[in-house]
């Protein structure tokens, strides 16, 4: 098993890994220390992070926040692989970010994480599109939006950690809807799989990932449809049925609420 480093993006004060891990619940705990201000946007994939901010389970959309100098243990207790778009800053530069955003009170972070949500969805779709894009220039502005998301949309300190097993549940599930989002979930079904009650199902997920099933099911759908809108000149139709869409209306109106612009639109601009 290993983890594997690939610089696709680095500026002054500032750079780009795409980082892909095939570490496995066999594997021991990756144990670290950030050497610089990071800032991880997981786009597959579940595992545990540790830190001084606490203790919380990445799952794809989610970001993970690590301080400089701060040691760090990742680790997949519930599944094999992960992959992420990791920015880090010199702690230099992300002081000239924090001194732009008049909320930003620290230059470090005050949690470990920060679960997936409809605000971060342009910014991961940009960051994911550069990547497979190949287009090195995008991220010069995407590490600057990126670290100004981060500072601005931290939460609270989370809720009690669910049980072991129950996240083991939960981040089974979160696999399952990465592998078929155009599947034909249903709470009842999603928790029946995990061997939870729907209602306890649904407490939990939300505590683990963020938001409930169903908000991830269309975030996972639409996330996939935003990204072949601007990887491939398929018809916008074609792409709402494939994403699991049963009309166009619907698509429509739901990629539109969550980008701020229509789908024609979407495929056109470059933030």
């Amino acid at each position: 098993m290993s983890v594997t480093k690939h610089t696709i993006a680095a500026g002054d004060g500032w750079r780009v890994h795409d980082v892909i891990c095939t570490h496995g619940p066999a594997d021991r705990p990756y144990e670290e220390q950030h050497g610089c201000v990071s800032i991880a946007a997981v786009t597959a994939g579940t595992f545990q992070y540790r830190t001084r901010q606490g203790t919380t389970t990445l799952v794809p959309g989610g970001l993970l926040l690590g301080n400089h100098g701060a040691c760090f243990e990742c680790s997949h207790a519930h599944g094999t692989g992960d992959r992420c778009l990791a920015f880090h800053y010199t702690r230099s530069f992300f002081e000239t970010v924090v001194a732009g955003i008049p909320e930003a009170r620290s230059v470090d972070f005050t949690a470990a994480s920060l679960p997936p949500q409809e605000k971060l969805t342009p910014l991961l779709v940009a960051a994911e599109a550069a990547r497979d894009l190949r287009d090195g220039d995008a991220f010069e502005e995407l590490a600057l939006r990126m670290a100004g998301a981060a500072l601005t949309l931290q939460v609270e300190a989370p809720l009690p950690a669910p049980s072991p097993r129950d996240e083991r549940r939960v981040t089974a599930t979160v696999r399952r809807i990465e592998a078929d989002p155009a599947a034909p979930f249903t709470l009842a079904k999603l928790a029946s799989a995990a061997g939870m009650s729907p209602y306890h199902f649904l407490r939990t997920f939300r505590r683990v990932v963020g938001m409930t099933p169903h908000q991830y099911i269309l975030r996972t759908r639409l996330m996939r449809a935003a990204l072949r809108l601007r990887q491939s000149r398929d018809p916008i139709t074609t792409i709402a049925y494939e994403a699991g869409f049963n009309d166009l209306s619907t698509f429509n109106r739901r990629f539109r609420r969550l980008t701020g612009m229509p789908p024609s639109v979407f495929r056109l601009h470059r933030p």
